[in-house]
This record gives structure tokens, C-alpha cells and sequence, in this order.
């Protein structure tokens, strides 16, 4: 649990949020390590507990999304599995915490119910951040053209990276 202590902590959980479908997921290995548990018995957890992860809970990934998430250097580990990795939603998350029923799986639900928190402010604050400088734009697109260009550059890098 060394791992999950001090400071940083939801920074860290944060970077093992993916985008996978336009929705943000995090992968069964990343969980395992984070709940202390082989992946393994994670899956098989979450199979004996079936009924309580629908499609919008948890799923498998297509080999599509599995070579797209790697050729994103993606710093879970990928060896030795026969089967694409599993990738929970929030809400799957969550239903974890009931299916690997330990202390720890408590505490880890809640650091990562927090970081998915954190993640949504940041985006909802880089939307507003986006708003102001697009209204800002507005008002010097009347004056000079060298300005435009300068807010088109910013736009392009506001812009969200494509998804995989």
C-alpha cells in the first residue's frame, strides 16, 4: 500500500485513467497492483460476480484498442496474457470494492473514486479556461491579424489529443 500513501497519490492513480470508446476506464493489471491482488484473481473475481459488471461496468478491450493503447506507451505491464485486458468505467470501479471485500479494497476505492473527482475538475476547469480565451479571441479578432494567429496556435493546443 507504499504505493497509495503521501503525497501524489491521486496524481498517480490519475495517470491510469484511459480514454478507451470515449469514456475513461482503467485497466484489470493497473487495479490488481493498486488492490494488491494477482490480475488473475481480480478477473476472476469480477466473473464469479458477473451480474454486478454490465457492459457499462467493465469489458473486454478488441485487439484494435490493445495495440492502440501500446503504441501510446502505455507503462502497464502487457506480457503473458492470452485474453485483451479487461477495463473498468467508474461505476465498475466502484462495484469492485463490494467484490474484492477487504480493507484495503476499500481504501483504494476511495482514492480512486477521488482521482476520477480531481480528473473531472480538471477537465471542467480547461473547458471554462477554453470558453474565456475563445471570447477573448472574439474581441481581438477585431484588431490585429497577428493576434489571430497567436489564438490559433493556442487553440490547436488546447485541442484534446485525438482518441486511439
Amino acid at each position: 500500500m507504499a504505493e497509495l500513501e503521501g503525497a501524489g497519490v491521486l496524481e498517480r492513480i490519475a495517470r491510469s485513467i484511459l480514454v478507451v470508446r470515449g469514456e475513461r476506464v482503467m485497466l484489470d493489471a493497473d487495479l490488481a497492483r493498486m488492490y494488491g491482488v494477482e490480475t488473475k484473481v481480480l478477473n476472476q473475481a469480477v466473473r464469479r460476480h458477473s451480474r454486478r459488471f454490465p457492459a457499462d461496468f467493465a469489458y473486454r478491450l478488441t485487439k484494435q484498442e490493445v495495440a492502440n493503447l501500446k503504441s501510446q506507451s502505455v507503462t502497464s505491464s502487457w506480457g503473458g496474457r492470452r485474453k485483451p485486458p479487461l477495463v473498468f468505467t467508474e461505476q465498475g470501479v466502484a462495484m469492485l470494492s463490494s467484490v474484492l471485500n477487504s480493507e484495503r479494497a476499500i481504501r483504494v476505492n476511495i482514492l480512486i473514486m477521488r482521482a476520477f473527482v480531481q480528473l473531472r475538475g480538471v477537465l471542467a476547469s480547461n473547458h471554462e479556461l477554453g470558453r474565456r480565451i475563445d471570447d477573448l479571441e472574439q474581441k481581438l479578432r477585431k484588431h490585429d491579424g497577428a493576434i489571430v494567429v497567436l489564438f490559433d496556435e493556442i487553440g490547436k493546443l488546447l485541442e484534446p489529443p485525438p482518441e486511439p
